[in-house]
Order: structure tokens, then sequence, then C-alpha cells
């Protein structure tokens, strides 16, 4: 389970429409608690793609149907939660004109024990948030959202 409020939601929603028709992405910050994932901070990352696409071994695609968070930044990420005794809950990314459905490509790039919030967005609007994590096969699984106020 994810928990998060609608300010944070709309922050997301709002990075997701400001960066449409490319895909935005972001990390998901805070506690968990008897296996809650509580967001308390939602950071905003650039999308990294075309610098990092080499890297999956994967020359095709665009930041319209792909994205990638810099190595780089995921470790400062992870050095200064663990310093504020927070954790990476899980990353955020839209779907420009797709469904908020993981993609295979999506699946392959997960992490296990991380929440994936997809953004839906069609012509510029927010049309669905979904979150998905991974279960023991490696095959992701809907998670369910709750407020956390």
């Amino acid at each position: 389970m994810l928990t998060i409020s609608p300010e944070q939601i709309e922050k997301i929603c709002h990075h997701a429409k400001r960066i449409y028709p490319e895909e935005c992405c972001g990390l998901l910050i805070g506690t968990v608690i008897s296996q809650r994932k509580i967001v308390t901070e939602v950071w905003e990352t650039e999308n990294n793609w075309e610098a990092d696409s080499a890297a999956f071994g994967e020359m095709t695609g665009s930041k319209r149907n792909r994205f990638s968070i810099d190595p780089r930044i995921l470790l400062q990420a992870q050095k200064d939660v663990r310093e504020r005794h927070l954790s990476l809950l899980g990353i955020y990314h839209s779907h420009p004109d797709a469904a908020a459905i993981p993609s295979e490509f999506d699946r392959q790039i997960a992490w296990s024990g991380y929440s994936y919030l997809i953004v839906a967005v069609r012509e510029g609007n927010v049309v669905d948030v979904c979150s998905w994590s991974l279960d023991e096969q490696g095959h992701f699984q809907p998670e369910a959202l709750t407020d956390n106020r």
C-alpha cells in the first residue's frame, strides 16, 4: 500500500502535464510503517533518457515513451534520505497518450520493493494515476493508493 496526499498527487500530475508529450519522472520519499509506504516528499527529476539509453542496451525509443533517472541523482538521493532517516519508496513517471499500466520496459528496469506510480496523460490532461509493485515472480501487481492525511 502506498499512502500519499492529494497535494502530492497534484504535484506529480502537474509535473506530468508540464513535461507532456514527454515522460516525466521523479522520486517518492518517505517512511515504511508496518509494510505501509508513507510518502512525505515528492522529488522531481529530469528525464535523462537520451543520455542513458545506451546503458540499457536500447537505442530505440525516446523521452515520449521511455524515462531514465541519472544514476548519480539516485545515489545522491539514497544518501540524502538515509541521512534524514527516510527511505526511497519508489519512482513515479508518466505515460503520454498511454494507459497507467507498466510497460515491458518498465518491468525490466523495476526494482523489487519499490512502488511505481504511473500517470496517464492524454492530450495534455491527466486521465489516470495508478501504483504498482513487483511480486516475487517479477510481475507488476496493482498497489492500493491511500490518502495520508
